[in-house]
């Protein structure tokens, strides 16, 4: 279940990726070829106008074939001039960098959409955040787990709702972090923790150690106050637009200093998930709820906005930073240089993706 509800999120992020190309091209008045999910061998298409539709069988990825895209229009007498005017280099530059630009806010949009879908059905939120005011139905939940601590290895999970707390002694069933944090800091011998996740309510025996906390015993968790706050549909709309800028804001801080400590030699491969990564953390949503769900294809979205306008060959960006230069230089720059350069960029994309997925692999194991 999990590997299916992953490529329906994938294929669900790269169609609104390829569709915003898709629509600005064809508002542009530049032809479009085909428009595929997926990438070859066909296992379903359609030709309806002048598009061929194509349903492929590798899900990861898709494309929009917009006529004249690496500059091939114009070139060869079987081409009709009005498929000149037509093609995507006859088009002034700024049209061009709207079309290029369009996947990116395809997903931002898209994310934009589902978070306030979010916040219309209730979303998750700290009591002492933005909208502490605002907040129902508090709970003591665990936010982080540590690798290896009596938490994990208990099969506690980032998410999961703390409904009791009890030793020997004492029993503890308040919402509060910091009352919790004390509780067990003091305990002594196991813990029987009655904890809710999505609708199951469930109990485990855990015993506190010392060497995670200075000078206290701890089980190896963060936790926090967490409630839902729910608005209704113009608010949720409003509030959706802000939480998807302050997304965009961190994710982008996030990877240029990702990408600084890469350029410095120190950066920390480990915490980069492919594929595989990604599906197990689509499993937990799932099993966090719908809400959870939305949220993290929301992040995953934004995440593919920012990484597609990085100026690498074959990403968005890499196509904006040519337009830019043939603006800055007013010279074309040759079809086939950018057809080598956008063809090498993809293979080392491809070969970076396929890496990334070993490790994902490794770790399971």
């Amino acid at each position: 279940m999990t590997v299916i509800l992953f490529l329906i999120i994938l294929g669900a992020l790269v169609f609104v990726h390829e569709l915003g190309h898709f629509i600005s091209a064809k508002k542009a008045g530049i032809r479009v070829d085909a428009f595929a999910l997926g990438f070859p061998p066909k296992v379903i298409g359609k030709k309806v106008g002048e598009t061929q539709y194509d349903l492929n069988l590798i899900p990861f990825g898709g494309y929009v074939k917009i006529f004249g895209e690496d500059g091939d229009a114009v070139a060869g007498e079987a081409v009709s001039e009005e498929d000149k005017k037509r093609s995507f280099v006859a088009k002034p530059r700024y049209i061009q960098a709207i079309v290029l630009a369009s996947g990116v806010f395809g997903n931002i949009i898209f994310a934009w959409l589902l978070i306030s879908i979010g916040f219309m059905s209730g979303i998750p939120s700290a009591v002492t955040g933005r909208y502490a005011n605002h907040v129902q139905h508090p709970a003591l939940t665990i936010t982080s787990v540590l690798p290896d601590s009596p938490a994990a290895r208990a099969g506690l999970r980032s998410g999961d709702r703390i409904l009791a707390l009890s030793d020997p002694t004492r029993l503890f069933k308040e919402t509060d972090a910091d009352t919790a944090r004390e509780f067990i800091s003091i305990s002594k011998g196991a813990l029987t923790l009655e904890y809710g996740r999505g609708q199951e309510t469930l109990q485990t025996q855990i015993e506190p150690v010392s060497g995670i906390v200075e000078g206290k015993v701890a089980i190896g968790v963060s936790l926090d106050t967490i409630g839902v706050v729910s608005f209704g549909f113009f608010r949720s709309l409003f509030e959706g637009a802000l939480m998807t800028w302050d997304l965009l804001r961190e994710v982008t801080v996030g990877l240029f200093g990702f990408l600084k400590e890469a350029v410095l030699g120190q950066a920390d491969l480990s915490s980069i998930s492919g594929p595989v990564g990604i599906a197990g953390l689509v499993g937990e949503a799932r099993v966090l709820g719908v809400v959870y769900l939305l949220s993290f294809t929301a992040f995953i979205s934004i995440n593919l906005a920012v990484i597609n306008l990085l100026p690498i060959p074959a990403l968005d960006g890499g196509r904006l930073l040519f337009l830019a230069i043939e603006g800055f230089t007013r010279r074309t720059i040759p079809a086939k240089f950018t057809r080598i350069v956008n063809t090498g960029g993809f293979i080392l994309l491809i070969a970076f993706m396929l890496f990334i997925t070993y490790r994902d692999i490794v770790k399971l194991f």
